[in-house]
């Protein structure tokens, strides 16, 4: 296998079917709530959360969307000054709401020069058919993915991390946005406490069975000032951090067992210094993805090889 043979699908190259310039997420804290934090399912949120471990400097949820987006453009083009962007609402449960407030906010987001789209991030328990036909004809008219928080294939560890929803929750949700034409992510967390290397090589087959276009991936982190914290420093025996070569064969592993076509998004998230406990790599997405692609090359992987229809 050359150097130059795709490995995986990227999600760059992804973008690029779309938009003939370069795109930018922007990320985007609305203001909203959870259904697990607020008592509809739950109090404390998911054991994990803490919003602020991905929200950048710009993303405060004193500021408007308009505000935001303005900053976050700012931030950006001193870069690249061309450039086009997503709006991308990241925090919490970004369909959690009346539908003419969510209807607000996202046109809102649309009407700012230089949008292009929308990037809309939620749980699976949160699209009712409403707001779903909304987007369904919002879709017609600009980009739109909807990105769904699935987390974990595995009932047990969702009760655990209090996540307030199940797995056909997830299947339901997406299977009706795709039925709707609308582009369809999710979300997994690799090495949730329970779920040892051969469950998350399993999961990555139950995971492409659901017709998602994009698929986010990253590491277990600990938060400070999370319940998963809390309980790691009662019983640190069960749980296990991996170290970087280590979740670099995980990941290599798990995506020779993903569906080939499904585009792959993100492999790690970095949570800032001053709330992560660990694990502490030092590595910036770039130089990761460096890790993956090296180690695919040694192994001849590629996304797909294990696939099992």
């Amino acid at each position: 296998m050359s150097a130059n043979t795709l490995l995986y699908n990227e999600f760059p190259q992804f973008l690029k079917r779309y938009f003939p310039y370069k795109v930018q997420k922007i990320s985007l804290n609305a203001g909203f709530t959870c259904p697990n934090r607020d008592g509809l399912k739950g109090y404390g949120g998911c054991t994990y959360c803490n919003n602020q471990s991905f929200n950048p400097d710009y993303c405060r949820t004193d500021k408007s969307v308009t505000q935001q987006l303005e900053e976050g453009k700012s931030f950006f083009a001193r870069k690249y000054p061309d450039m086009k962007y997503l709006a991308y609402f990241q925090a919490y449960t970004n369909t959690y709401d009346e539908l003419d407030a969510l209807k607000r906010k996202y046109e809102e987001a649309l009407s700012v020069s230089g949008v292009v789209g929308l990037v809309i991030g939620t749980r699976p328990d949160c699209m009712p058919d409403a707001l779903l036909h909304y987007l369904e004809d919002l879709n017609k008219s600009t980009f739109l993915l909807v990105e769904y928080g699935i987390e974990t294939t595995n009932e047990e560890t969702l009760r655990r991390i209090n996540r307030g929803h199940t797995y056909c929750d997830t299947v339901d949700a997406v299977e009706r946005t795709v039925a709707c034409g609308i582009l369809t992510g999710g979300h997994v967390i690799l090495g949730l406490p329970g779920e040892k290397p051969e469950m998350l090589v399993e999961q990555a087959g139950i995971i492409s069975r659901l017709p998602l276009t994009t698929l986010k991936m990253h590491q277990l982190q600990l938060i400070k000032g999370t319940r998963m914290a809390r309980e790691y420093d009662l019983h640190p025996e069960e749980f296990h951090l991996f170290k970087v070569d280590e979740y670099v064969d995980l990941l290599v592993d798990y995506i020779q067992h993903l569906r080939p076509d499904l585009v792959l998004e993100r492999f790690i998230s970095q949570s800032p210094k001053e709330l992560l406990i660990a694990p502490d790599w030092g590595l910036k997405n770039h130089e990761f993805n460096h890790l993956v692609q090296k180690r695919m090359h040694q192994l001849d992987a590629y996304q797909g090889k294990k696939y099992e229809i």
